[in-house]
């Protein structure tokens, strides 16, 4: 299966472009690229990639929103060894800079026809257009000093790309992705969904996180299908997108599902989906109730599973032959290898007990970029990436995630895991999402939860409250229950807590965590 991958995550278009020329490879909303023409825009991006002076091992900075560009220039970069460093536009100014001080990238490469916010970006860098009839239109800044890295042969060692983290627990961390890795990924779960030359993909998680790239986005190049290039998403486009454009396959985050429910709940619209086969979640935790909503608007199984960037990203996924009644994550990929460790002593678990979950598998990234400290924190001497995340395996072989290590609440000696208590609220109607954080105080630590409504379905917090306290143990329950407007998530929908953890903080009054 690994023996067989191609070398490079751009070759399997490319060979799509010889066996079948005239199939559509991308969408845009407006026009399709055919594999004849994708793979004729990949080698004109690579020869322009040579005129600007970029080298193998370099880092190629791109700053986009989903779009035949963003795809192109990343094909391009694998045809030339050149790391392409895949950035999301709408990051702010700080984070976008952040990320071009620490990769130093030779040039960077901004998706402005499609982007606003990429357009700012090249704006304020200096950026010049690059016209060429065989490429949609884009913008290069100038040419910058960078040190080439060593490239490699074969692809269990070359960098296939280097994505950020989005920085929720601290400072983002550039993850070097091996083509290895990301064509495992790609082939492995495509093959588990049953992708294929007739499948339409509804690519609207963005190619700057790895589950746009590895799973959506290459999964369905590598199959032949068509990948729709979504730049952003919007509940009614693609209850528009799935009624009327042949979308087969659908794969969003939690929060997205969320939306579109909420939409066609508040617009009393009907769900039509007729040539939809497939749908998934990842990115984080699916709650039952709406995965049961989903399944309920769809007529079709919500399939689920579990990554992170460090491993390219899946680890475990369910069943296209046995879909899930539960929002169990499934059991692990084929050739990826689990252990459950307790984090303190370093051995592992008994059977069905919680630990941290370590991965070894040919998915697993080479390292954090520039930081080799970092990289042996997580990675031992064997190959065991440690995910920080704490699960435990269940009888059937599947895999349940409790909760993360740095993230656990510690109340009066308990263990109170976030995403229970999370889950318990989200349960209520007239919850659409909540974060649970910790806060310390003397000498305790307190739960403090967040949420934010349906909109025209709002309750107090003395409701939640007793809500929340006929479903959890005394002390899992919150101390706060405080609704926001909206609660902070990155461009793919994850939530950032870093920001509630200091809010909560104020709310109860202790110091501001670090």
């Amino acid at each position: 299966m690994v023996a067989d991958l191609p070398e490079r995550i751009s070759h399997a278009a490319l060979a799509w472009g010889e066996a079948t020329p005239d199939a559509p490879a991308l969408f845009d909303g407006v026009e399709r690229w055919s594999y004849r023409r994708l793979a004729e825009a990949t080698r004109a991006a690579a020869a322009w990639l040579d005129r600007l002076g970029a080298r193998g091992g370099d880092r190629v900075m791109i700053v986009c929103e989903n779009s035949p560009a963003a795809v192109i220039l990343i094909l391009a970069a694998s045809e030339r060894d050149v790391w392409p460093v895949i950035v999301n536009a709408r990051l702010s100014e700080r984070e976008i800079d952040a990320i071009r001080d620490h990769c130093q990238p030779r040039r960077i490469v901004y998706t402005d026809a499609v982007s606003p916010d990429a357009a700012a970006h090249a704006a304020r860098h200096g950026a010049e257009p690059l016209t060429d009839a065989a490429l949609p239109p884009m913008a290069v800044g100038p040419l910058l000093d960078a040190e080439a890295e060593p490239v490699h042969r074969g692809n269990a060692r070359q960098v296939g790309a280097l994505i950020y983290t989005s920085g929720t627990t601290g400072k983002p961390k550039g993850v070097m992705l091996s083509h290895r890795g990301l064509l495992f990924v790609a082939s492995v779960s495509g093959w588990m969904r049953g992708l294929s030359n007739a499948d339409h993909t509804y690519g609207v998680l963005p190619v700057s996180h790895v589950f746009g790239l590895a799973s959506t986005c290459l999964g369905t190049l590598y199959a032949g299908g068509c990948l729709h290039t979504v730049p952003r998403f919007a509940p009614a486009a693609v209850w528009k997108a799935l009624a009327e454009d042949g979308v087969t396959v659908f794969q969003g985050v939690p929060a997205m599902y969320a939306k579109l429910i909420e939409h066609r709940n508040l617009t009393g619209g009907l769900s039509a989906s007729p040539a939809l086969r497939y749908l998934s979640s990842g990115g984080s935790v699916l709650d039952l109730e709406l995965k049961q909503a989903v399944e309920g608007a769809f007529g079709l199984p919500l399939h689920n599973g579990y990554g992170l960037t460090e491993c390219s990203p899946t680890v475990t996924q369910t069943r296209l032959s046995a879909p899930r009644a539960d929002a169990s994550i499934g059991p692990a990929l084929p050739l990826v290898e689990l252990r459950f460790v307790d984090h303190v002593s370093g051995l592992d678990v008994a059977d069905g007990q919680a630990g941290e979950l370590w991965v070894r598998a040919p998915n697993v990234m080479l390292g954090y970029y520039r930081e080799a400290a970092l990289t042996a924190q997580v990675i031992t001497d064997d190959g065991w990436l440690k995910t920080g995340d704490v699960a435990r395996l269940e009888p059937d072989g599947c895999v349940s995630v409790v909760g993360r290590i740095r993230e656990i609440v510690i109340r009066s000696g308990f263990n109170v895991y976030p995403e229970e208590v999370e889950g318990v609220l989200t349960s209520h109607p007239a919850v659409t999402l909540a974060a649970v954080v910790g806060v310390a105080l003397a000498g305790n630590e307190e739960v403090v939860a967040f949420v934010q409504f349906i909109p025209g379905q709002e309750t107090d917090e003395d409701a939640l409250k007793a809500y929340a306290a006929e479903r959890l143990a005394p002390y899992k329950r919150p101390a706060r229950i405080v609704a926001l407007d909206a609660l902070p998530a990155s461009p793919t929908g994850k939530l950032l807590k870093s920001g509630l953890r200091a809010l909560a903080a104020d709310i109860m009054g202790a110091p501001k965590p670090a």
